[in-house]
């Protein structure tokens, strides 16, 4: 039986142009930095989140905004521990947001990022200085100015009892000059006697949470509410009967609404100051006289420290400063409540 040969079929002419309609498409999208193209028509389709960063890390499903675990340095230090990095917020350096790292989804190539230019690296921060207090952050209630106003100066001593508040005490009878002692709450417990004879002497105590955790105003409710409310009782007890705890200052100056209203339902106000010689640091006894010199007008509040440290500086400054105010016609006062 007779067969006639079969020609070979003719290519597809239709699956041939398909072809070369994707493959021109897949070309465009890898300049325009999109997807192959995902349809029959050509239409280009942007990547999905998915397809192009992959599996999302746990990191990036977190929500933002979460309160950041209080830090807690030794009892009566304003020191930052160990990891904590810089101190939050402060004013002459504050922090920079972190950049967000490019990647295919944003359509930015990773080699096109521009480079920052190298910053020198920062000398190795003393633990045990203190972190720089950053601005008020309250609702306008912190308290940096003396009850009476006029020529007075209102001096404030944080972070103690510590071995320098004997000193101190003594050179402010010399003077008879009067101080609010802004204390902790674990320093004032272990040292009784030193609260009942800062009382004795007619000056006042203000609370200063139980172990100075910081940022402060990062604290969420409850434990804000333990640190205030825990060093005032414990304040109090160490004081003894007919004690009273008229401030709250939020160590590092770390207010907020939340911690304000806390401090205000114990029948405390919130003590900021308007001077601050920076002696927690230890710059030196004439960089501190020198800066209280420079920053006090009449009806200031002044920082300084009785404990967390060393403050022997502070002491030397105290015993040129008081003659000074003197002599400058200031008298001394308590801050405004």
């Amino acid at each position: 039986m007779h067969r006639t040969a079969r020609r070979p079929s003719a290519p597809n002419r239709l699956s041939r142009s398909r072809r070369r309609l994707l493959a021109g498409c897949a070309a465009v999208a890898a300049t325009l930095g999109l997807a192959a193209c995902g349809t029959a028509s050509g239409a280009l389709q942007p990547p999905s989140a998915a397809a192009t960063s992959g599996t999302a890390s746990p990191a990036d499903a977190r929500p933002s905004g979460t309160a950041a675990t209080a830090l807690t340095p030794t009892p009566g230090s304003d020191a930052v521990p160990p990891g904590a990095g810089s101190p939050a917020a402060s004013p002459s350096s504050p922090s920079a947001p972190a950049k967000p790292h490019p990647t295919a989804a944003t359509g930015t190539p990773l080699s096109a990022t521009p480079t920052a230019p190298a910053t020198p690296t920062a000398p190795a921060a003393d633990p045990s200085s203190p972190a720089a207090p950053p601005p008020h952050t309250g609702a306008g209630t912190v308290i940096g100015s003396t009850a009476s106003g006029g020529r007075t100066v209102a001096l404030t001593f944080d972070d103690g009892p510590g071995p320098a508040t004997g000193q101190i005490l003594d050179l402010l009878a010399q003077y008879h000059a009067k101080a609010t002692f802004c204390q902790i709450g674990q320093n004032a417990a272990a040292n009784p006697a030193m609260v009942k004879r800062i009382l004795a002497a007619g000056h006042r105590l203000c609370d200063h949470s139980v172990h100075h955790p910081q940022p402060f105003a990062k604290l969420p409710h409850d434990k804000a509410a333990y640190e205030i409310t825990a060093a005032r009782n414990m304040i109090l007890q160490a004081g003894g009967p007919g004690t009273e705890v008229g401030w709250f200052r939020a160590p590092g100056g770390g207010f907020n609404a939340d911690n304000e209203h806390i401090t205000a339902s114990l029948g405390m106000s919130s003590l900021g100051w308007s001077v601050d010689p920076r002696d927690w640091a230890r710059p030196g006894t004439p960089a501190i006289v020198s800066a209280v010199q420079k920053q006090l007008k009449p009806g200031g509040v002044v920082l300084m420290h009785d404990g967390g440290g060393d403050r022997g500086q502070t002491v030397a400054a105290l015993k040129q400063l008081l003659p000074w105010l003197v002599a400058q016609g200031y008298t001394f006062d308590f801050p405004a409540a």
